[in-house]
């Protein structure tokens, strides 16, 4: 795997090397509860497009949903959180991750309140 950089701070962090490394330098790139929040309502509005697409057989619903998901990722990120998308450099970790991150918020393990809510 290559270098992951914290563009906001402009350090070096360690290389990753393994998913399960990634998804802990993906979280700390997730510690804004409005980012949080974003993030989860994207994941969301990206399922409900998948969802549509199927139900009408219309690829467009899809791409609503995705460009959603990802409007809100990013508005996250830029604005919130100010770094770079891990999406940027690792964007199959990045996609796992958000789902991954989606589904420890529905079960309690993440809080959409911010990091030191989360169960560890």
């Amino acid at each position: 795997m290559s270098d992951v950089q914290n563009v906001a701070s402009g350090k070096q962090v360690m290389p990753i090397k393994d998913y399960e490394q990634f998804y802990k330098f993906y979280l700390t790139e997730h510690s804004n509860s409005t980012s949080r929040k974003l993030h989860f309502a994207g994941s969301t509005f990206g399922l409900i497009g998948l969802g549509m697409a199927v139900k009408k057989g219309k690829l467009r619903y899809a791409l609503m949903g995705i460009t959603a998901g990802y409007a809100c990722a990013w508005v996250g990120h830029f604005i919130f959180e100010r770094n770079k998308p891990a999406s940027f450099k690792q964007p199959l970790y990045s996609f796992i991750s958000d789902f991954r991150m989606y589904s420890d918020v529905l079960r309690g393990r993440i809080s959409l309140k911010g990091p030191e809510f989360d169960k560890k």
